[in-house]
Formats: C-alpha cells, structure tokens, sequence
C-alpha cells in the first residue's frame, strides 16, 4: 500500500461521517498525483480445530417388531417365526412397535478443519470486504453401541426395553461460502502492529459425506426380513450389513469472529472463530447395488464449531 498525502486525509475525514473512505493521492514516482481508492484483492489460508455438535435423529420408521407377554410374569417377549407367541401357552399378543421410537445420543466430537479464501476490499470502504471461501471438516466419528436404545411402546399399551444396533461411522463436509466481513478499524487504512477485531456472516453450499458400518450385536435387526437386502447372513444367522456411502447437500449459514494483526501493509495473521451450521447431514443404509436406500438416522441442526488460525495478504 503506498504512502498518503496527511493533509488530503484530514480533508476526507471532515468531509464524511461514519466509515472512512478510503480515496485518496500518492505520488505515482514520476511527480504526479494520482487517485487510489483502497481496493485491494486479498488471498487467505487457515486451518485449526473443529467441534461438531448435533442431535442425532432415528429415521427408521418402517422397521416395526411384534411382541408377546406373559400375563403372570410381566415379561415381554418377541414373537416366533410365525408371528406366535412360541411354547409359551398362556402368553398373549403384547403389539407392535417401531425402532423409529428409540432415542439415540448426541454427537459431539473432535476434528479438524483447515480453508482459503480470495477476496476483495471494497473501494472507498476500506473496513468492508467480500470473500469466496472453501472449508474442509476432516472426518468426524460417531460411533456408539448401542445405537438406539429405550423403552419402545408398543400398540397394546405395553412397553419394553430394547437396545438396537451398533455403528461406526464417519463424516466429512466441504463449503463453498459467500461472505461479507467488517474491520473495526478508524480511518482510511488498516493499522499494522495492532489487533483489528472483525466480524463475518456469509452462506454456503455444503456438501457432507457420511460412511455407515451398522452392525447387529443384538440380533433384533437380522430377524427383519426386509433389512437382509442391505447385507447378507453368515452362517450364524447374524446379517452382515454393507458398508454404505451417502452424501447430503444443505445450504450452510457461516458466521465468523476474530482479529487479524498486520505485520506489514501486505501481510496479517488471523485468528478467529468461524461456526457453520448445516440443516440436517443423512447416514442411509444401501444395498450392494445401489438401487435401494433406507434412511437410518439423521445429524440435525449440525454446527461446526472451528476455533481457526491463518495468513491473508492483500494486494
């Protein structure tokens, strides 16, 4: 950034409330004056950690199971092959019930992230500036067993304990965002040797990844006849499910919050607080020719939480 004539400043701040603006004279090496507006073109990288928070949603709906009771013991029981109640007798129907009733836990882990950006610093608003970023979350586990757990109700005014699955899964988000930032700083250019807060919001399209390995610990999913074309038995009647890929895209809302510090006019380091967050990120179960897919659970109102450290130069 070149040098400015003092006086031609203090002309300009008396001239104009609120922002400085940013157009003003330098001398352009040959004797004479010229005009510069304050644009300037800006290229960043940052990189740091990310916290993924989210409430994990059931989408299993369709998988319905049929239960006995006996009436002097209380107890709940599945039925047989048959849809009857077995040798028990005495026992009598209990109903049905979902999987799609059960909770299942938050997720809440650990990852990393890194981005780049190219910008631009408006002219005459040297405190405004617009970026077209990219931001990479690298992969986020959710790996829980049980999967699904509760008391399940079922249509005859029982309920029974059930514990459902078990799942080790990953998931990973690329954005390409739009956004607006604003430098709180006086005057017509940005201080060097001092910390310049900001703030940003901007949106995006997100697409997310998510890698399913749902295994059936408790055999209550290998007795669902529907479920086996997404896997297959083995010789102890536990099905094997496939190992299924599903990628979801969202329009992500991005909000940003930092300082940046100039070593020079050119060069300044940033560290900031950057939160992305995605409507809903889908784990669907698919069979080995992709030609069928069973939503299983949902990440809803998923927030990335990125605590980021980074380089901008602008020129």
């Amino acid at each position: 950034m070149r040098s400015r004539i003092l006086s031609f400043v203090a002309i300009l701040c008396g001239l104009y409330a609120g922002s400085a603006f940013a157009n003003w004279q330098y001398n352009d090496g040959y004797g004479y004056p010229s005009n510069d507006d304050g644009s300037r073109v800006s290229v960043s990288f940052r990189g740091g950690a990310s916290f993924a928070i989210s409430k994990i949603k059931n989408e299993v709906g369709s998988v319905v199971y049929s239960y006995c009771v006996d009436p002097d013991t209380g107890a709940v029981f599945p039925t047989d092959a048959t849809g009857g109640c077995g040798s028990y007798s005495n026992a009598e129907y209990a109903g049905t019930g979902s999987l799609g009733s059960l909770d299942a836990e938050r997720l809440m882990e650990v990852g990393f992230s890194a981005g780049a950006s190219i910008g631009w610093i408006l002219p005459d608003t040297p405190q405004w500036r617009l970026e077209l970023g990219w931001d990479h979350f690298s992969k986020v586990d959710y790996n829980k067993s049980p999967l699904f757990s509760g008391n399940m109700p079922l249509s005859e005014g029982y309920s029974v304990h059930v514990d459902s699955g078990s799942v080790q899964s990953t998931m990973t988000t690329d954005i390409i965002s739009i956004m607006a930032f604003y430098d709180f700083f006086d005057g017509l250019q940005k201080p060097i040797r001092t910390m310049v807060p900001y703030i940003g919001l901007g949106f995006g399209y997100a697409d997310t990844q998510t890698v399913m390995n749902l295994a059936d610990p408790w055999g209550d999913l290998s007795e669902v006849e529907d479920l086996t074309n997404f896997g297959t038995v083995n010789g102890n009647g536990v099905l094997q499910f496939n190992r299924s890929t599903t990628n979801t895209t969202n329009v992500a809302g991005v909000a940003a919050l930092g300082f940046s510090y100039g070593i020079n006019e050119n060069l300044f380091i940033d560290f900031g607080l950057r939160a992305s967050y995605l409507p809903k990120v889908k784990y669907t179960l698919v069979n080995s020719d992709d030609t069928r897919r069973l939503d299983w659970f949902s990440a809803k109102n998923l927030i990335y939480a990125n605590v980021m450290f980074g380089l901008r130069v602008e020129f």
